[in-house]
Parts: structure tokens; C-alpha cells; sequence
């Protein structure tokens, strides 16, 4: 034994070292999964003959084994691993097995929510990036900010403002949860003036219109403007908002909608990460009480249909997509409003839920959504004669963002030739 590895090179003694490490990881992993099992098996028939949500979850992923998905987290799962010359020889197989088994294992729906269970009960209030308030609230903690990104979008919206004087330019950055409803922090997260910081960004664009929505949504916070369980705010939210930005969209806004709930069962991305089952959410849909009429075409489909919402999605697992089936590159609006008007909207998906409001007032929406939009800007404002242009993003994504100001770039190098 010592003479055959004295032929072996330092190389292939690493390579062999590691195989061993992560095969013993695979050996360990058996060995708590054997462990687990049977308290996972009663555990999850204690929670079958609860019959609830989280019960039947469970049961279902102890039921069918091996999954593709997790609608509790809202991500793919590993699948197992096929083994190889290659993959065991470079430990990769070694790697598969060890995500396969974290991802697999028995009861993992109810272990993590066990571990919430154990998480608070320790006094911890923060998971995964969210903030587990008060009332049930989960609250996307705040993002840091990427300061030489920022500058560069913040300069790309004033070059595009001075090289296109004939849009009317708006943009509106999104106050998130943990800026307006501070009193449902935990004690002892951190609290940060979330106006002030949007103040900030507005000021550095000092020839842009700018709207800072923070106090109209702060004066109105006892109302559900942000789901208990997802990081976007809710229609009535969006409502207050539009109302807000009217005057500088120069527009006179409906007062009179006709209210929709259409899902009382939401758990949205920020239940996913932390695996709480302790509330629900209630999606909202609002139709002005108008005689406009328009028709919805997805650029990436090329499919046209008569509505802003999708209802398939009311009964996957991410039931905010109703509106508009989730994020696009390119959405075009046609209406019927015969208002001479266009609207270029730059977006997040905050905007959603926001574009039911503004229908009524453009001839065209344009919504483009930057992270996924690879086309030409440029010759877009010059082909559809644009007159308007928002730019509607929450705080959290905007100031992180590097998509905006590439998109904008684009269109000033094209008007520049």
C-alpha cells in the first residue's frame, strides 16, 4: 500500500484526498437521513390529521419521493446524480449526491418549517435576508446599496431626460415594506430612513420628474399595502400611489373602480425563504370604471389577449404573475382611450400590479422591463413616437440595478449618431 502511493502525484493524492472527504459527507448524510426518517414519517402523520396547508405539503413530498420542484420554496430541487468515470473520479458525483440528499430528504417541507418553529423560539428575527415581524409580517430586509451602479443609472436618467426633452419624464422609486411599516421590524433590526435615502436619489436628478411616495403610503400604513408574506406591495397600495404621482404624470385620476379579490391563499417569495406557514395573503385586482377598452401583446409570444391578468397562475404557486403572468421584456398595451398619448414604462415587477391604474389615459404602454429587454431603445422611441415615459422601480431592486442605465445608454447612443 505505501509503494503504490509513493507512484502517486501530489495531484492525484489531492484528488483522492477530496473523494474521500465527500464521500465520507455522503456516508454522514445516510446515515441523518436514517435518523430523520421516522421521526419525519410520525411527524408528518401527526400533521396529516391536522389536515392543513402545511400538512398536506409535507405529505405529499414524503409520498412521491424524488421532486422537481418546490412550491413551498418556489425553486428547482437537485435530482440525483448519474455516476461516471468522469464524476467520481473528480468528486463531482460526490457533490450531486450531497445536493440531491439536502433536497430530498424526507419531511424537508416540514423541517423547515420546524426550524422557523426552533428559529423564534430562540428569539431570532431575521432568516434568509427577511426581517419575521410583528403580525405576521415577513420583511425583505434592506438591500445594500451599489453606489458606483447607482451613480451611473442616476446619470443615465438625466442624459436620457436632456437628449429627449420632447417625454415628459417621470420617475417614482418604490418606498419597500421595511421603510414604511418600521414598527413591524423585530427590536434590534436595523431602521433606516428609507425617505431620506429616496430624497437622495431624487436630488442627484435635479431635472427629472420625481415623486417621493413614502409619506402618502406612511399616512395609510394601518391599511394591507404590503403582503404579509411577499416582498411587493398590493394593489391598494399601487392605487395610493397613482393617486400620488397623478399630478406629475399630468394626468386627472379615476376615483371609481370596481374591486376584485381574486386569491385569499397567497404565500409569496418571502414565505418560501424562510418556510412560514403563519398567514395568508389576499390578492386584489382593480378595474376603473371606464368605457376603455385595450388588448395586451406579449413581444416574447407574440401572443394578444384582452386582459392584464392571468388566472392560470392563480393556482400555481407564485399567484402574484396574475398580473400580466409575471415579468416580460416587452408588454404593449392598446387602448382604446384616444388620448393622443404614449407611455414608455421602465419597470420592475412592482409595476404589475400598478399598470391596471393607467389604462385609461394612454393611447399605448409600452412596459419594458430592463433585466430582460436586449433590444434597441432607440429606434423603439423614434418607430412608436413616445410622449410619455415612467420609470416605476422599488428601492430595494433600484438601487442594485444594472440593467436601466445599459437600457437608457442604448437609446443615447443611437439619437447621438
Amino acid at each position: 500500500m505505501l509503494h503504490s502511493q509513493e507512484k502517486l502525484t501530489p495531484e492525484q493524492k489531492q484528488m483522492a484526498r477530496r473523494r474521500r472527504i465527500l464521500q465520507g459527507r455522503a456516508a454522514q448524510g445516510i446515515c441523518i437521513l436514517a435518523a430523520f426518517a421516522a421521526i419525519s414519517l410520525f411527524a408528518a402523520g401527526w400533521l396529516l390529521l391536522r389536515q392543513d396547508r402545511a400538512a398536506m405539503d409535507t405529505a405529499a413530498s414524503l409520498a412521491m419521493g424524488t421532486r422537481t420542484f418546490s412550491d413551498s420554496e418556489n425553486r428547482m430541487l437537485a435530482q440525483k446524480p448519474a455516476p461516471t468515470l468522469a464524476s467520481l473520479a473528480d468528486g463531482s458525483f460526490a457533490e450531486g449526491l450531497e445536493r440531491w440528499y439536502a433536497d430530498q430528504f424526507p419531511g424537508r417541507d416540514l423541517w423547515i418549517t420546524a426550524d422557523l418553529t426552533f428559529q423564534r423560539a430562540l428569539g431570532v428575527r431575521e432568516m434568509n435576508g427577511v426581517y419575521l415581524g410583528a403580525d405576521g409580517y415577513l420583511l425583505e430586509a434592506p438591500a445594500q446599496e451599489d453606489a458606483a451602479q447607482l451613480g451611473q443609472t442616476e446619470a443615465a436618467i438625466c442624459a436620457f431626460a436632456a437628449q429627449h426633452p420632447d417625454i415628459r419624464l417621470t420617475a417614482a422609486i418604490v418606498p419597500n415594506a421595511w421603510g414604511v411599516l418600521s414598527e413591524k421590524l423585530p427590536a434590534g433590526a436595523p431602521v433606516e430612513d428609507q425617505k431620506a435615502l429616496i430624497d437622495a436619489i431624487d436630488q442627484a436628478m435635479p431635472d427629472v420628474r420625481t415623486a417621493n411616495l413614502t409619506e402618502a403610503l406612511r399616512s395609510r400604513r394601518s391599511e394591507p399595502l404590503y403582503y404579509r408574506t411577499d416582498h411587493h406591495w398590493t394593489s391598494l397600495a399601487a392605487r395610493y400611489a397613482f393617486e400620488t404621482l397623478s399630478a406629475q404624470l399630468d394626468l386627472q385620476p379615476v376615483r371609481s373602480y370596481t374591486v376584485y379579490p381574486v386569491s385569499d391563499s397567497f404565500e409569496g417569495t418571502l414565505a418560501a425563504k424562510t418556510g412560514s406557514h403563519a398567514a395568508l395573503d389576499t390578492i386584489e385586482i382593480y378595474v376603473p370604471d371606464t368605457d376603455v377598452q385595450y388588448a395586451v401583446t406579449y413581444a416574447d409570444t407574440q401572443t394578444t389577449i384582452c386582459s392584464l391578468y392571468d388566472r392560470a397562475k392563480l393556482a400555481e404557486k407564485n399567484q402574484y404573475e396574475v398580473f400580466f403572468g409575471g415579468n416580460h421584456a416587452r408588454v404593449d398595451i392598446q387602448t382604446t382611450a384616444d388620448t393622443g398619448r404614449t407611455l414608455l414604462l421602465l419597470k420592475d415587477s412592482y409595476a404589475n400590479c400598478f399598470v391596471q391604474f393607467l389604462t385609461p389615459y394612454y393611447d399605448r404602454i409600452l412596459m419594458i422591463d430592463p433585466r430582460y429587454f436586449y433590444d434597441d431603445l432607440g429606434a423603439l422611441l423614434r418607430r412608436e413616437r413616445v410622449t410619455d415615459a415612467l420609470i416605476l422601480y422599488n428601492y430595494n431592486t433600484f438601487v442594485q440595478d444594472h440593467a436601466l442605465s445599459v437600457v437608457l445608454q442604448s437609446a443615447l447612443f443611437d439619437e447621438g449618431e
